[in-house]
């Protein structure tokens, strides 16, 4: 079958986005954050910074980033997937139609991800998980949905959203590849944090850094972007609780207990600082998320914890977990600690604990065990 290009690169549309724009008394562009700005960059370098498509793309990133700038930033990488797959097919985005969509998704199964190798990002990874490929072809829809609501392309040219009718992979609610600890387990990372030494002897001059950012993941429930962003000026106190007001997932600010473990913990690491971000580099810049990603995942190993691949998420996952697990424990609560809307995101949780905490095999297999005479393995 041969893929048609349905537009050129470069023929303007008959409505101007740039031009709405610049007929504003001050132009929004001047606004936009820097994901939008960069896709904005690239896309320019491409086509031409006069093609319809540099705005519209920066401007749909924009507006996601006003809910979650975690969200517009994963969008933007995945719309250039989807860019340069239609390029080199000779098709223009904003042309797009439901077969080269759908063969775009089919694409995206063996397509291999980018590694780093001697100081560059290669296309030499394993290819992207069900649910990855799932987010990625949710971003691409979530692009033309946004063109359909801007009614700037006239309908011959885009009528409809062509991933509307693509198959998505089939995801289980109850999966996730996310390994969380035992308590024993995250003890024993927050101690090689505060406690690790280097290959000098010295005492790790992160590790601090790293056991408080760990124990602002836990104690607040929070998600590594909103831990990042948490600033000395919003410590303060509230009905005699030490609290920290912090932006979380969907762009809304909230109040969390600080506990004493974890206020220590933070006084000790931003020291006579009176503002910034608590956690900082030696700069006082703001921390990058894959650096954290890395040395949570490198702790780990120094710890010699069992888990394969340890990030932020996973102490999210495992205070929630063991919230759950406790007598008593109130899920509307841990509901709004976890910053969870619905509160069918908490009983996952709940869901998937009980599905390996009461696995059936467990007993299965003892009973096994008994039969064959291999005491060993019965359950305990």
């Amino acid at each position: 079958m041969t893929l048609v290009p349905a537009v050129a690169a470069h023929t303007p549309a008959p409505r101007s986005a740039r031009t709405s724009l610049a007929r504003l008394g001050q132009d929004p562009r001047d606004a936009w954050p820097p994901h939008a700005r960069r896709l904005f960059e690239y896309l320019a370098a491409i086509y031409g910074e006069h093609d319809v498509l540099c705005t519209l793309a920066a401007a749909w990133i924009a507006h996601h980033h006003q809910r979650s700038p975690g969200t517009a930033k994963t969008y933007a990488q995945n719309f250039k997937l989807l860019e340069a797959y239609a390029r080199q097919h000779g098709a223009h985005p904003l042309g797009l139609r439901f077969l080269l969509a759908d063969a775009f998704a089919a694409n995206l199964e063996t397509l291999p991800t980018l590694v780093w190798r001697e100081g560059q990002r290669v296309p030499e990874g394993p290819p992207r998980s069900d649910a990855t490929r799932h987010n990625v072809l949710s971003a691409c829809s979530s692009f033309y949905v946004f063109l359909l609501r801007t009614k700037l392309l006239p309908k011959e040219q885009l009528d409809s959203n062509p991933f509307e009718a693509v198959l998505y992979p089939a995801i289980d609610p109850l999966y996730s590849r996310t390994e969380a600890f035992t308590k024993a387990e995250f003890a024993t990372l927050l101690r090689t944090a505060r406690d690790g030494l280097d290959h000098r002897g010295n005492r790790w001059p992160t590790g601090h850094r790293l056991y408080t950012e760990l124990l602002m993941l836990h104690d607040c429930c929070l998600r590594i972007e909103s831990a990042l962003g948490a600033r000395i000026e919003r410590l303060g106190q509230d009905a005699g609780h030490r609290v920290l007001d912090v932006e979380v997932k969907g762009g809304y600010w909230v109040r969390k207990a600080v506990p004493p473990l974890l206020w220590a913990a933070i006084q000790e690491e931003i020291g006579d600082r009176t503002e910034g971000y608590i956690l900082a580099t030696r700069t006082g810049r703001k921390l990058d998320e894959p650096s954290q990603w890395r040395a949570i995942n490198a702790l780990a190993k120094r710890a010699g914890l069992p888990q394969r691949k340890v990030g932020p998420h996973a102490v999210k996952h495992t205070t929630i977990t063991h919230a759950l697990a406790r007598p008593g424990a109130r899920r509307d609560r841990i509901q709004h600690w976890a910053d969870h809307k619905d509160p069918r995101t908490t009983d996952r949780y709940n869901r998937r604990r009980g599905a390996l905490d009461g696995s059936p095999g467990y007993e299965a297999s003892a009973d096994l065990a008994e039969e064959l005479g291999n005491s060993d393995y019965r359950s305990e």
